[in-house]
């Protein structure tokens, strides 16, 4: 159960987003955040409401440019700058997606810390694909930066050979901090940092 949300006073192209977000992982739950609404406000609701998991879409200038992926109640939460934006209608000859569970497939998570990001994906779908669906969602990470996509695979008349359809969002993620809390993050501890001396603190000021 996952409940996706923005920033306080989003801007459309976030909000496009988010809803695209919302048809990406099954269970989840579009939740637009008022400006009167605090973050610690927002994880104290989803918790209550037995929220499994939340994420956060961030902006700057006026267009999403990070992510935040809440594993609800304790942790951990993942801090992603996000990038290479494409919703489904951009692309060419787009299929379109149903409400089935999609196979999933993540590429080159070995290490351990690769392990722990992998195992914050998987848990976002539900554990039993639903093949009659045709859907895979793939995360593939090539170095740090993990490009994910979903596709729908068609077979010809004699169901031997089968074509890739791209349904999208298509995005990039790069992980910027992982830290063991949900709430606080500046003064969490800190699992894992990327360049901790650059990070620009306001990505998690969420």
């Amino acid at each position: 159960k996952i409940l996706i949300t923005t920033t306080r006073r989003a801007n459309p192209a976030t909000f496009k987003f988010a809803d695209e977000l919302t048809d990406l992982f099954p269970e989840a739950e579009f939740h637009r955040r008022e400006g009167s609404h605090i973050y610690k406000d927002v994880v104290s609701k989803a918790i209550e409401k037995e929220f499994t998991h939340m994420i956060v879409v961030n902006e700057s200038r006026k267009v999403p440019d990070s992510l935040s992926l809440v594993k609800l109640p304790e942790g951990p939460t993942a801090v992603f700058k996000l990038t290479s934006i494409k919703l489904g209608k951009q692309i060419h000859n787009h299929g379109r997606s149903s409400a089935h569970t999609p196979e999933l497939i993540l590429n080159n998570f070995t290490t351990r810390l690769g392990h722990t990001v992998g195992r914050l994906f998987v848990s976002l779908f539900p554990h039993v694909p639903e093949f009659k669906g045709r859907q895979v969602v793939t995360f593939h990470n090539q170095r740090d930066f993990i490009f994910v996509r979903r596709h729908r695979y068609i077979f010809d008349d004699t169901g031997k050979k089968a074509r890739l359809q791209e349904i999208g969002p298509q995005f990039t993620l790069k992980l910027h901090g992982l830290f063991l809390a949900v709430m606080d993050l500046k003064e969490a501890e800190v699992e894992w940092a990327w360049k901790p001396h650059a990070i620009d603190c306001k990505m998690f000021a969420l």
